[in-house]
């Protein structure tokens, strides 16, 4: 039996420097996101997009049907176990409710990763 021939790769590429950003709406809470997707694996459902957080917002109490990981590029992450600065990797495990935002001294600009399918459900506190 032979082994199969490798190739290369193909890349995806973005130039986060250059590319243009979208709106990420949140339709249950009235707010739309500033987003960049990087992105989108059709086979998982993963998705990575650059996000911001405007100084001040806090996503409430909710919960998703994913896990989700925050990787702080610039600013502070605030969440309900405690703040992050740049450098910081904040895993969220699918299951359980959390909230997070931004700081208000300032924005919160990060790395958005989600290990398959978003959607999120805001619960009442």
């Amino acid at each position: 039996m032979t082994a199969p021939e490798l190739r290369p790769v193909d890349l995806t590429v973005v130039d986060t420097n250059t590319a243009e950003w979208t709106l990420f709406p949140i339709p249950q809470i009235g707010v739309e996101l500033d987003a960049l997707p990087l992105i989108a694996d059709p086979d998982t459902g993963m998705q990575v997009f650059k996000m911001v957080y405007r100084a001040g917002f806090t996503n409430p109490w909710h919960h998703h049907p994913c896990a989700h990981g925050i990787y702080v590029l610039d600013g502070v992450l605030t969440t309900h176990g405690g703040e992050f600065g740049p450098g910081s990797f904040v895993w969220f495990p699918e299951g359980g409710i959390m909230e997070h935002g931004a700081s208000a001294d300032g924005d919160v600009t990060f790395l958005f990763i989600t290990n398959k399918p978003f959607d999120i459900h805001y619960v009442e506190r």
